[in-house]
């Protein structure tokens, strides 16, 4: 069986406008975090800083902007 790589995984899902539509997705999520901090307490800082990071994380791995001039059509 042969072993997945998840660069060759996320270049071939780059190729689905469902897959840019979906990581879109994650980044209004991540806008939205951005928001929630404005009326966060402190103590709900760090969570949603958290969040953030993970969203950003993932966005980064996929490539986003590039992914967003490939399927600009069906954003």
């Amino acid at each position: 069986m042969a072993k997945n790589n998840l660069g060759q995984d996320i270049e071939t899902l780059s190729n689905y406008e469902h897959f840019a539509r979906f990581i879109n997705v994650v980044e209004q999520l991540r806008e939205e975090c951005i928001s929630d901090m404005h009326e966060a307490s402190i103590d709900q800082l760090q969570q949603i800083a958290g969040r953030i990071l993970s969203y950003d994380q993932l966005l980064q791995m996929v490539d986003w902007k590039n992914l967003q001039k490939r399927h600009k059509d069906f954003l």
